[in-house]
């Protein structure tokens, strides 16, 4: 007989859900449910690391003003501040937990990324440091006494009573059966939706599946507009797009065209080291004026134990796929990578319905803003998954202070679309109307197509079928989002409003309204 009470329900295995399950384990019984196995998360592709101010020519107050230039304009300064005061102390409570942080001369080493003014990026393994941390956070949650894992359990939805989060109803895919768990305390950790997109390094199980659970149960939705292409993606024929860290960058590698000429001095002084939203579009506008699909990115200048030591995976995965990058060029084009917005939360990991909280990519405290600092996602979860638990056995609330507007989906005439609604239909849709450069023609194309598909939703039956109607709703709520929003910030840029707005210094937000 399972037990189908518990203190705290988590869901999501991620750094997010792990991590946030070993600091609840101390105050009450944990149930992690995840859809697939507890190894499958986007953070064991993390390959970059963790920021913090802990160097001795730095500063939280500096990582603080790198950060807030990259969300250009819509970041949270009050969780922005709580994130760079309090980063060093969960590197610490990391490092306790046993996460093998690279070191030199006998002290952590930093390195530094894109719109990094300072080296502060942590690593494990070289470029492992996602997967590293997974590994460790995976092992003490398993031998923690008062934690249940259940995996390939996909939660359904969230049970909500007089505006209270109660429980949730989950699919256990290996049985067939539905299941229902109860607890005070409900945690959104499923991470973020890039699946949406025909190119993407996110893995199979980024389906969106935390921000259609929780818009379903009445949660506020905001900033979905705002997906982050990585730049570097590895372009080789056949092989899905495998990330190529920021750190390479960081460690100076040099972005060039297939003529060979260095390209990025041409679009900004930062040259390589700029934010990935101005390197992404960069590179597509290269690949338009070249007439190809790539670009190169060069690391055969630095020493070969620089890339061998420092990049391990990357090194290893293109030598498997026969290219030795200390000799021969990356190739390389933009890919789906991180989504910035999310279930709206305040600084203590709150949504609107009481009981739910949220905490990683799928969770919008506001740090990122229009534009992710490279490698704040990580510090972002381990900041924000403490002050969750905090909350949770008592302590104060707080609320953004950046204007909002609220919205609900519109309604369209579907009658005349006939496009047949599949997987690979779905993400070509996305990447086409939605990708890094949008226009209204092209979005309202979409949300129409995606409008028609919502209509004729069944109830699901299996994993697969779960996924997909989460995709479409949350590909709905981009799309509305990019529509709304007519101006060009940070990762979101419109060919139709290609500068940013004083009017749209604020918050699209949704929220389900029966």
């Amino acid at each position: 007989m399972r037990n189908k009470e518990f203190d705290f329900i988590i869901i999501g295995s991620g750094i997010a859900g792990l991590y946030t399950a070993l600091l609840a384990c101390d105050v009450g019984n944990v149930l992690v449910l995840t859809k697939g196995s507890i190894d499958e998360c986007n953070t064991r592709y993390a390959q970059g690391g963790i920021a913090a101010a802990i160097g001795r020519d730095d500063s939280p107050e500096v990582h603080f003003q790198d950060t807030i230039a990259a969300g250009a304009g819509l970041c949270d300064t009050e969780a922005v501040r709580i994130l760079v005061n309090e980063a060093g102390d969960r590197i610490a409570a990391l490092i306790e937990i046993g996460v093998p942080f690279d070191t030199q001369d006998g002290e952590v080493a930093l390195s530094r990324e894109a719109a990094h003014s300072r080296p502060r990026i942590l690593h494990a393994g070289g470029d492992a440091t996602g997967e590293r941390i997974e590994v460790t956070l995976s092992r003490a949650a398993r031998a923690a006494h008062n934690i249940t894992i259940m995996e390939h359990c996909l939660a359904t939805e969230i049970i909500v009573r007089d505006g209270v989060a109660r429980g949730v109803i989950a699919f256990d895919s290996q049985a067939g059966s539905m299941e229902e768990f109860r607890a005070p305390s409900i945690i959104l950790a499923t991470g973020g939706a890039g699946r949406l997109f025909k190119l993407t390094t996110n893995p199979d199980v980024a389906t969106g599946d935390g921000i259609a659970l929780a818009y379903k149960a009445g949660a506020e939705i905001t900033d979905v507009e705002f997906f982050q292409f990585h730049p570097t993606a590895l372009r080789l024929p056949g092989i899905p797009p495998f990330l190529i860290s920021e750190a390479v960058r960081g460690e100076g590698g040099i972005l060039c065209n297939v003529e060979g000429h260095r390209f990025m001095p041409d679009y900004t002084p930062d040259a390589d080291l700029a934010p990935r939203d101005i390197v992404a579009r960069s590179i597509v506008a290269e690949m338009r004026k070249t007439g190809s699909d790539r670009v190169f990115l060069n690391v055969t200048h630095l020493p070969h134990q620089t890339v061998t030591t420092r990049f391990p995976h990357i090194y290893r995965f293109c030598l498997d796929h026969g290219l030795n990058i200390t000799k021969g060029l990356i190739p390389v084009a933009p890919a789906a990578h991180y989504m910035m917005g999310g279930v709206k939360t305040n600084t203590w990991g709150e949504t609107n319905i009481y009981g739910l909280f949220a905490c990683g990519e799928v969770a919008c405290t506001g740090v990122h803003g229009a534009n992710r600092l490279a490698s704040n996602s990580l510090t972002e979860v381990l900041v924000f998954s403490k002050r969750i638990i905090e909350r949770a056995i008592g302590g104060a609330t707080a609320k953004s202070a950046v204007e909002e507007r609220h919205f609900t989906l519109r309604k369209y005439d579907t009658s005349r679309i006939t496009t047949p609604l599949r997987l690979a239909i779905l993400q070509s849709l996305l990447w086409d109307n939605a990708g890094i450069i949008r226009s209204k023609e092209k979005l309202e194309e979409a949300a129409l197509v995606l409008a028609a598909w919502y209509d004729t939703l069944q109830t699901p039956t299996d994993r697969p079928y779960y996924e997909l109607c989460n995709m479409v709703l949350v590909g709905r709520l981009l799309i509305e989002a990019a529509l709304i929003r007519e101006e060009s910030r940070g990762a979101h840029f419109r060919s139709d409003f290609p500068e940013p707005s004083p009017q749209w210094e604020k918050h699209v937000v949704f929220r389900n309204t029966p």
